[in-house]
């Protein structure tokens, strides 16, 4: 008992000694993040009011007279030549869509290429592919096979070595699709236009189509995620700057702005958002097509998810530190160009929106409940955060019944991507690690999924479905699979824990 006195003695003498230094440094903290979640507001709530207002008005950076011009390629019959490129790594489920999607691309095939830019380690994998390629070349379509014996560069360099090529020296225009991306036949109808009506446009960027969104709990709530992303980010990035981060697949580019902007680089782990700031520094522009929609999937595992968020935030952070000075001294720009790019698109959205989930709603706000001494208001510790999660999962209209769950998720991952975020400002061991993200190829599996009745109205509900049923006792089972509920967020605790 002796010993135990001590022990709690010592424990409270040291809990004294460092309380008023302690509450010092819990008081800044608690005046940074503050800040930092004033400045993700005042963010929000601007590209709120930007996109109200050419929602109201109509103005819009991409109104095109779209049509005359198609008209006038059909009349004239001057279609410009366009390489499709799909750079693949293993993709076993889902390569013969992504090629079929792109060779049933309606455009003169005289005037298309296709390149598979195989990078597959598996050898049979590769057979595969190349046999899947001969079948579209005996139907008449221009497909290039190419696979390299490294994978230096990752997908830049495939995509760089692609475009060396010389049967691609007359190409215009790139589109490029990621291997789980299936275009609609229009596609290039629909988004070349841009580019011949508007000569200093580089990039015309199309939104993605989940087919899997409904497959799961956890898929729902990246769609909520993404949702934002383009409905709010891009739409507002293309009509007041012309400037937006290329998402890396679903897109158009003009030859000739890769090459202006120096081409495909490496340094990174986000190759798109690299080449997309160098091209706006060059004085390019690009245009967001909100209504043209490309069908992709989205991941269905956590630790796929996990991978991909971490390149997603490390990429960013790490090109920031890269890019800022070039940023400030470029002198082809506009200063407040530069303040987007810089304030807007890399400080706020990709660090400070990381840190302040984290660090302000999931360590500095419990803190504040168990240390009176620190004085936290209402406006910043409830009111602000509630605003800035309705001004996000606003976007997802159909979802607004998970928003408790969305919030939970995002809380969990922002652990994943402040961490990756440091990483990337540092340059940390893992900056440059880049693991591709499994795809199941949902489009083609026809998976079983598990029905429940339920005991009430007899409605039969799979893992989510719309409400049938008024009464209490079957809410849930109409909104989710309970069972993956459970296991889903049994990870989450042991993940936490």
């Amino acid at each position: 008992m002796g010993v135990i006195y001590e022990v709690t003695n010592w424990v409270w003498w040291a809990l004294l000694s460092f309380k008023t230094p302690g509450i010092v440094v819990l008081r800044f903290v608690v005046h940074l993040c503050a800040l930092m979640s004033l400045l993700l507001f005042m963010e929000r709530l601007s590209m709120a009011v930007v996109l109200l207002y050419v929602k109201i008005t109509g103005k819009r950076s991409n109104k095109y007279e779209l049509e005359s011009m198609k008209r006038d390629l059909e009349i004239n019959y001057e279609h410009p030549k366009v390489l499709v490129q799909i750079p693949m790594y293993n993709e076993r489920e889902v390569y013969k869509l992504s090629i079929g999607a792109a060779c049933n691309l309606s455009w003169p095939s005289d005037r298309l290429v296709v390149q598979v830019l195989d990078d597959s380690t598996n050898l049979i994998l590769r057979e595969l592919v190349q046999l899947e390629c001969q079948r579209w070349i005996d139907k008449g379509l221009n497909v290039k096979y190419e696979n390299r014996n490294n994978r230096n560069g990752f997908k830049a360099g495939a995509l760089r070595e692609g475009l060396e090529k010389q049967y691609v020296s007359d190409c215009e225009f790139v589109a490029i699709f990621d291997a789980d991306f299936q275009p609609e036949s229009d596609f290039l109808w629909r988004t070349i236009p841009y580019l011949l009506l508007n000569c200093e446009l580089a990039l015309v960027q199309a939104r993605w189509k989940f087919v899997n969104a409904d497959e799961c709990l956890m898929t729902r709530l990246q769609e909520m995620s993404l949702d934002y992303h383009f409905t709010v980010e891009q739409e507002v990035g293309s009509s007041t700057c012309s400037f937006f981060g290329f998402n890396g697949t679903a897109g158009v580019w003009r030859v000739r702005a890769i090459n202006d902007a120096g081409g495909w680089k490496d340094r990174t782990t986000v190759e798109d958002m690299d080449l997309a700031v160098r091209a706006s520094l060059k004085g390019w522009k690009f245009v967001y097509a909100g209504d043209i929609h490309v069908k992709n999937e989205l991941p269905s595992t956590f630790k796929a998810y996990r991978f991909q968020q971490h390149r997603w935030s490390c990429g960013p952070a790490n090109l920031f530190r890269k890019m800022v000075r070039e940023i400030l001294h470029c002198e082809r720009v506009s200063i407040w160009k530069k303040i987007h790019v810089i304030y807007c698109f890399f400080l706020v959205r990709k660090i400070v929106a990381h840190f302040v989930t984290f660090f302000f709603y999931c360590i500095v706000i419990p803190l504040t409940l168990v240390v009176p001494q620190v004085y936290l208001p209402k406006i910043i510790a409830i009111y602000i955060p509630a605003a800035i999660t309705v001004l996000n999962g606003g976007s997802t209209p159909r979802s607004v019944h998970l928003i408790v769950f969305w919030i939970l998720f995002e809380n969990v991952m922002s652990l994943h991507r402040s961490k990756a975020a440091i990483i990337g400002l540092l340059e940390g061991n893992r900056v440059n690690e880049w693991v591709v993200t499994e795809k199941l190829g949902n489009t083609i599996k026809r998976k079983s999924k598990r029905r429940r009745i339920c005991g009430l109205c007899g409605a039969e509900t799979s893992r989510i479905v719309k409400f049938r049923c008024g009464e209490r006792l079957d809410f849930i089972f109409h909104f989710m699979d309970m069972a993956y509920f459970k296991s889903y967020f049994a990870r989450i605790g042991r993940l936490i824990s």
